[in-house]
């Protein structure tokens, strides 16, 4: 009765794969595994993937897995052995302290972590503990575990810190602190008059960032229409100030093209914007841009394509939004006169625009010699430093440009 007794209570035999390069360990944890009557030896590996081999056929209760051994490690072998056998425990085995593969094997699912050449009691005791639902680590592991956790989380909170700060001074921008416009002249090249203003955001920051690193960061924390949206409906403030005929072009990307919130804050003024749409993002969706700058065109809101011939699409993304005014991107106005590639290509975005019957505005004009140029390939509207630097309404309505040959 008591012989029968004894066997009822006996603990069920835990079933252990080992996995490790070195034959020699492989040999004595084999060793160490067979003097104990409750723990049985099922398989061995010499790689990971071995090692996930094995553990599919036997489905073993623990698997002892070195971090560094071929075929990927212990963190593919371990991810492996989740997958073709999601009972198996997993104890991660090192040669020595290593904090990053310590949280690389718990990331993979390892629920225990020795250092070779532990205790053989020691050893069976982890695979008794893990076989039961625990966990165990290597004293020698727990410190590096600590302190690579603590320095994870003050990272993360940093981060979280740093977010939150950026967060607020765009949120001050939001709120008209540090958003100020500047507004450079677009000349007609043949009248020497302005035809329109272009609006350029500026911010005040500590540090100091530029605007396209602004309204990238916004995007990021997917404040980008928001910031977008300040910056217009600050630069609408000056419309009334604006000589007769000249339109003011403001600055769009795709994403607040389609906002219903642009309409809802140009449509006072629609006869007088030009909607400028960058050509530096991708396009996701052309058939919902076209149908949301339609929706512009139709209140009298003029479209121009800003930066062509630089960004992801050059002239398809021209034709497929047919604009009334496309503006040569700066790489192909900056020594355009000493350039034979660029006169080239600008000489072919002209000719397409023309046929097409849109406008051409050249970016970036800084010099005389790519002024005559440009007038000598046919372009009628012209920006840049050359022509008229950006400045205040205030002080550039009334004044005289620069005369120019």
């Amino acid at each position: 009765m008591g012989a029968l007794l004894r066997e009822a209570i006996t603990t069920p035999t835990i079933r252990v794969l080992v996995a490790d390069d070195e034959p020699a360990l492989r040999a004595a944890l084999a060793e160490v595994l067979a003097h104990e009557d409750d723990v049985e030896l099922v398989g061995q590996a010499a790689d990971a993937e071995q090692a996930i081999s094995v553990a599919g056929r036997e489905q073993p209760d623990v698997a002892l897995i070195d971090v560094k051994m071929p075929g990927g490690g212990g963190a593919i072998a371990a991810r492996g052995i989740q997958r073709h056998s999601p009972n198996t425990r997993v104890i991660a085995l090192s040669a020595f302290e290593d904090r990053p593969t310590v949280l690389e094997m718990l990331r993979a699912g390892a629920v225990g972590y020795l250092v070779k050449g532990t205790a053989a009691d020691e050893i069976v005791g982890s695979i008794r503990k893990v076989a039961m639902g625990g966990t165990s680590l290597s004293v020698e592991v727990v410190d590096g575990i600590v302190h690579e956790l603590s320095s994870q989380l003050r990272k993360e909170e940093m981060e979280r810190e740093d977010r939150a700060a950026r967060a607020d001074e765009i949120h001050r921008f939001l709120h008209g602190e540090g958003l100020s416009m500047a507004f450079q002249p677009i000349v007609d090249l043949e009248s020497w008059t302005v035809a329109g203003y272009e609006a350029l955001a500026r911010f005040r920051s500590i540090p100091l960032r530029g605007p396209q690193e602004w309204f990238a960061e916004a995007v990021t924390l997917e404040l980008g229409a928001q910031l977008e949206l300040a910056a217009i409906r600050q630069a609408l403030t000056v419309l009334p100030s604006l000589p007769d005929g000249a339109y003011l072009s403001i600055n769009c990307s795709h994403r607040t093209a389609g906002s219903p919130d642009l309409l809802g804050v140009l449509a006072a003024a629609a006869g007088h914007i030009v909607v400028e749409i960058t050509e530096h993002e991708a396009v996701d969706d052309y058939e919902r841009l076209s149908h949301a700058l339609s929706a512009l065109r139709d209140h009298g809101i003029r479209i121009a394509i800003d930066d062509a011939g630089a960004g992801f699409a050059s002239l398809r993304h021209t034709l497929l939004l047919a604009p009334d005014i496309v503006k040569v991107d700066i790489s192909l106005t900056r020594d355009i006169d000493a350039h034979r590639g660029r006169r080239a290509l600008a000489s072919a975005l002209i000719s397409f625009a023309d046929e097409m019957g849109m406008a051409i505005v050249a970016e970036g004009i800084e010099t005389e010699a790519e002024l005559k140029t440009l007038r000598e390939l046919g372009v009628r509207f012209g920006q840049g430093y050359y022509l008229a630097e950006p400045g205040s309404v205030a002080n550039l309505v009334g004044a005289e440009l620069p005369r120019r040959t």
